[in-house]
């Protein structure tokens, strides 16, 4: 099972979700509906408890057959957030990375030090050559994260979905393994 420190005192890290955390991660995306609703349809799909374990078994599905899967952002024993890869794609070497945050711990470095581990883990473990992130073009503090781990800005989805009465454009982002291998973020 997939389970990662993301600092030295292992106060926070990342953990396949286990069915038993249906209740923390409903009440996380509960309390931070409007926060997410901003960006991104998981509240949307997040109505009840039972919302939030079909996700998890889906997602652990999706893990057994290394198709993509979420992770949980555990910081100070509670879950924060989620990370994942929303597709693995082996034939072209590829994969692209999503993440959200409760806004109550924005401001830790868990989002950047939580790419850093999907990144290692893509190109070191998976064989992959390319990691992808999109974002939408509004949401600074996402883009950021792309930035500055070094991925290059690919272009820009135009009117790629529509949330809350509104089209949203997306960012695509890219980032190779030689140029992760070759640059200073990774160190960090």
């Amino acid at each position: 099972m997939f389970k990662h420190a993301l600092d030295r005192t292992d106060t926070a890290y990342l953990s396949l979700f286990t069915s038993n955390d249906a209740a923390a991660l409903f009440r996380l995306i509960d309390r931070n509906r409007e926060h997410l609703g901003a960006w991104l349809r998981i509240p949307d799909m997040t109505l009840t408890e039972e919302d939030s374990a079909g996700f998890i078994e889906r997602t652990r599905l999706r893990y057994a057959q290394e198709e993509g899967y979420w992770l949980g952002i555990w910081f100070r024993g509670e879950l924060a957030g989620s990370i994942g890869y929303c597709d693995i794609d082996i034939g072209n070497r590829k994969a692209e990375i999503g993440y959200w945050l409760g806004q109550e711990y924005e401001g830790n470095g868990l989002i950047t030090k939580a790419v850093k581990v999907l990144i290692q883990h893509a190109f070191e473990q998976l064989g992959l050559n390319k990691v992808e992130i999109g974002v939408a073009t509004g949401n600074q503090r996402s883009r950021a994260i792309p930035e500055k781990l070094g991925f290059q800005r690919e272009g820009e989805l135009r009117d790629y979905e529509f949330l809350n009465g509104r089209f949203l454009h997306r960012v695509m982002y890219g980032l190779r393994a030689d140029e992760w291998k070759s640059s200073d973020s990774q160190r960090d």
